[in-house]
């Protein structure tokens, strides 16, 4: 692990910091607004719209430039969309447009692991981006939890500058500076990102052939035997981890009477386990065995569904702990082997890409399905029941269908092989 990868992980921890403390000032803000609840999932919705839309494009973007350059651009996007809330943007468009920064992001920030680090360090690598990502989360829940309480609004809008009208007048606009410093210091860290040398041959500029050519790497994506296991557990697990935070949210309003800015807590330790399993996944389960961790999937699930037993915060605690160490373990090693994949069959852009695409269309699909019972009053512990059952029977399905490609192949014998 070179200077460069650390400076990539620092640049990664506060952009995504950033990411966490907006979308809870955001809620906070449609809260305000007396804005439907409906509106809350349509908020994570809007953010991730553009991975799914720029999929064909992001990819190519990401190649065509040094990985460094294309994430410094990505964060002045995502300030601009930042900038647009104190323009009385709605906060669902505004925090479209940092979504779109996001998507522009994803593609460089992956895909220069695999072009600064051989194969076998990719699960280790993994597991410190995964656990530094978390670690953001779990700062970027808390922090975005004191950005809206009044106390810290206070003293926000108690700071003054000498002989200068800042302008900034009520508690968002004092929440949107921290959050928009926090952007300035992801993007300084951008420009210390190194080249890693790697060039890719000239990126399609034809619209319609870059999305044949999205298309063809999709495909060869899903078609390959390795490939389509990794992708379908991650983008399972990406759809339900965006649906997950929100239910907590609604969970422990509704079953343990916690107000919001503590309720944001939860979530926090949500991550917390992620970060814990993230971490031991990636000192514990080498690339070669990245597969036996599928079942660990179906077990999450199934503890899910617990959570409709649940009124005590003491028991809150370890469960979603657990619930977090259950996810972080199974992911990472699907991460990287999804990675190493798309590293071997196209390029590291392009293949990030396809992965974004997938999952974040199924965050999309998750987070509209969780929309439309929330706007139909549905119980909550029957939303909680039927997440958590449609996550271990995807699971279970998913390991029946690499039983079947092993019963045909060795497909394990691919991995480690060099990029075609």
């Amino acid at each position: 692990m070179n200077r460069g990868f650390y400076t990539i992980m620092a640049a990664q921890f506060f952009s995504s910091l950033a990411d966490n403390a907006l979308f809870f000032v955001a809620i906070d803000l449609l809260t305000s607004m007396n804005a439907p609840a409906s509106l809350t999932p349509l908020l994570k919705l809007s953010f991730v719209l553009f991975y799914v839309l720029l999929a064909a494009f992001v990819g190519a973007f990401a190649d065509a430039l040094p990985k460094g350059r294309v994430m410094f651009i990505a964060n002045l996007i995502k300030i601009g969309g930042c900038l647009l809330i104190f323009a009385d943007v709605h906060p669902l468009a505004a925090y479209a447009v940092v979504g779109f920064g996001a998507a522009v992001y994803s593609p460089a920030k992956y895909g220069i692991l695999t072009e600064l680090l051989p194969p076998e360090k990719l699960v280790a690598a993994n597991g410190w981006i995964e656990g530094l990502t978390v670690s953001s989360i779990i700062f970027g829940t808390v922090l975005g939890g004191l950005l809206v309480a009044k106390r810290t609004s206070v003293y926000l809008l108690g700071i003054d500058v000498p002989f200068i009208d800042t302008g900034i007048n009520t508690p968002t606009e004092a929440a949107l500076c921290v959050v928009v410093v926090i952007y300035v210091a992801a993007t300084l860290f951008n420009l210390r990102i190194p080249l890693t040398g790697a060039v890719y041959h000239h990126q399609e500029r034809n619209p319609v052939r870059m999305i044949a050519d999205f298309a063809n790497c999709s495909a060869t994506l899903w078609k390959d035997k390795l490939g389509q296991i990794s992708l379908a557990v991650t983008t399972l697990f990406w759809g339900a981890g965006a649906t997950l935070q929100l239910i907590v949210l609604k969970w422990a309003e509704k079953s343990l009477g916690m107000p919001y800015e503590k309720a944001t807590s939860l979530v926090g330790v949500v991550a917390v386990g992620i970060a814990l399993g993230a971490a031991a996944s990636a000192r514990l389960i080498p690339l070669r065995k990245s597969l036996t961790v599928i079942p660990l999937g179906i077990a999450m699930g199934l503890i899910v569904m617990s959570m409709t037993l649940v009124t005590s915060v003491a028991f809150a605690y370890p469960l979603l702990i657990l619930i977090g160490v259950l996810s972080g373990f199974f992911v990472v090693p699907m991460n990287a082997l999804l990675q190493h994949r798309g590293h071997v069959l196209m390029s590291a852009g392009h293949s990030i890409a396809v992965q974004n695409f997938n999952e974040n269309l199924s965050i999309l699909t998750m987070l509209a399905v969780y929309a439309i019972m929330i706007s139909m009053n549905l119980d909550l512990n029957v939303i909680i029941l039927l997440f958590g059952f449609s996550v271990a029977g995807t699971m279970w399905l998913i390991k029946r269908k690499h039983a079947a490609n092993q019963a045909e192949h060795d497909s394990l014998a691919l991995i480690g092989e060099h990029k075609h």
